[in-house]
């Protein structure tokens, strides 16, 4: 139930919210200072390319966020009962650490770097005709990386993806409980169904630490997924080498690109995704809890 509340929660972030994602990649592959800013960015995007560009690298967005969240979901319940004390039936603040960060490692491996990689060079592009774009939709840009660069390709950039990912998901998910037990006294699996005004509270400020720390693995996995072997050598060399790079060019508050599109996307994410996550989960604990009671 966990992994389906997940998937629809998923599917109701992306098609809010991905304009602000296609905003974020843009500023962070701006190396010339073509745009100033967020909304120079999608005023020109909008301008020059359209308004559904903002919408570009949808697909792979929201099946990418479907399954993303169904593996989080279901895999944060899964490692959580292994965590579990065997006497109380509670999982300590270590346990869903350490049940986080293995979510996170898991989707960022099984699916958000290939995902990812297809959305970026696909959001990269820019202009208005269709026949002037190298990649004419997510499964021809799949295909033609597998082409063109094998199928290690599809998981460029999987370092820095899985050590963002795995700092998001502990942090973002020890921060929600904590805030659900600080602000309405809900503890897991107590029965209780939020309001989903108050999923949204807990679930939004839960979201704002994971992109202030893991800002330059962001930039990072961004420049290494943009890159392509088609004009020789690769500019990035791996993770390491990225951010020395990054840093000796064009200073230390470049890791930190795309920080503020990124706010603006992530907690509000995880705002809506636990609003409907937590309605799904707490009407079936509520149902199983009454159904055993019986």
């Amino acid at each position: 139930m966990k992994a389906i509340s997940g998937s629809i929660g998923g599917i109701m972030e992306a098609s809010c919210l991905q304009p602000i994602d296609v905003i974020k990649t843009r500023l962070q592959l701006d190396r010339s200072g073509n745009y100033k800013g967020i909304l120079h960015c999608g005023t020109t995007i909008t301008r020059t390319e359209g308004v559904r560009a903002l919408w570009k690298g949808l697909t792979p967005f929201a099946t990418h966020l479907t399954l993303k969240y169904a593996l989080r979901m279901g895999s944060n319940a899964v490692l959580q009962s292994a965590f579990k004390d065997p006497e109380t039936g509670k999982v300590s603040s270590h346990g869903r650490f350490l049940s986080g960060f293995g979510a996170g490692v898991l989707e960022a491996i099984i699916i958000v770097t290939p995902f990812e990689v297809v959305k970026i060079r696909l959001q990269q592009q820019r202009g208005l005709s269709p026949e002037l774009l190298k990649y004419k939709g997510p499964v021809h840009c799949a295909r033609m990386i597998i082409r063109e660069e094998g199928f290690r390709g599809l998981w460029a950039g999987v370092a820095p993806t899985v050590m963002r990912n795995g700092t998001n998901q502990s942090a973002m998910f020890t921060a929600k409980n904590a805030f659900d037990v600080l602000l309405w006294k809900k503890h897991e699996g107590d029965g209780k169904v939020l309001q989903p005004w108050q999923s949204m509270i807990s679930g939004f400020l839960a979201g704002t630490a994971g992109p202030i720390c893991t800002g330059p693995f962001d930039v990072v996995k961004t420049r290494l997924m943009a890159q392509s072997r088609e004009g020789g050598e690769l500019k990035y060399k791996g993770m390491i080498h990225a951010i020395r790079t990054i840093y000796a060019e064009e200073g230390i508050r470049a890791l930190w690109k795309g920080l503020l599109p990124r706010l603006m996307r992530i907690p509000p994410g995880q705002a809506i995704m636990w609003a409907v996550a937590d309605q799904v989960i707490g009407l079936y604990e509520r149902r199983y809890l009454q159904t055993s009671a019986l």
